[in-house]
């Protein structure tokens, strides 16, 4: 019998602080990327307490989305700030346009929509409180499946959303 070459996930870090929030972010990036995770789901209302300009994370987010059938699917009511708070993350995404997908919901689920980063797997992170920053990270599958679930019926209506480059007249 050959070892498994796939590394073992560290730990999840526990979510009680906003810089928790970011650091458990990078881990479910980090995991995700490591495993290796095929699809990833980031949702949030509008992605500005995202680490996305981070320099290591779009590095190692590169690297994943060289490989290939990688896709990195986005959902978000606004995507208005994200050029402002994260330009590196913005220009980093107009080279990987093919791989990246941006979503935003129907009027009617906007402010409602969770804080998570998910991948095909059992990686799991989700702000539950975003007032006190209180969330969990999780390698439990079951609670992975369960939220992919609810977040493919809500791409189900979504529509194209945040393009790479607008048109003008």
């Amino acid at each position: 019998m050959t070892p498994d070459p796939r590394p073992t996930p560290s730990a999840p870090p526990p979510i009680g602080s906003r810089s928790e929030f970011s650091a458990a972010l990078l881990w479910g990036i980090e995991t995700a990327v490591a495993r290796p995770a095929r699809q990833m789901w980031w949702v949030d209302s509008d992605f500005s307490d995202w680490p996305l300009s981070d320099a290591g994370m779009l590095d190692r987010l590169t690297s994943w989305l060289r490989l290939p059938q990688r896709r990195l699917v986005l959902l978000a009511s606004d995507y208005g700030q994200v050029p402002r708070a994260h330009p590196r993350f913005t220009r980093w995404r107009a080279d990987w346009s093919h791989a990246i997908e941006a979503w935003a919901p129907p009027d009617d689920v906007g402010l409602q929509l969770p804080r998570l980063l998910l991948d095909d797997g059992p990686v799991c992170v989700h702000l539950m409180d975003a007032l006190r920053w209180r969330g969990r990270a999780t390698h439990e599958a079951r609670t992975a499946r369960t939220w992919r679930e609810e977040v493919e019926a809500l791409l189900q209506r979504s529509s194209p959303a945040f393009p790479v480059r607008t048109l003008g007249l």
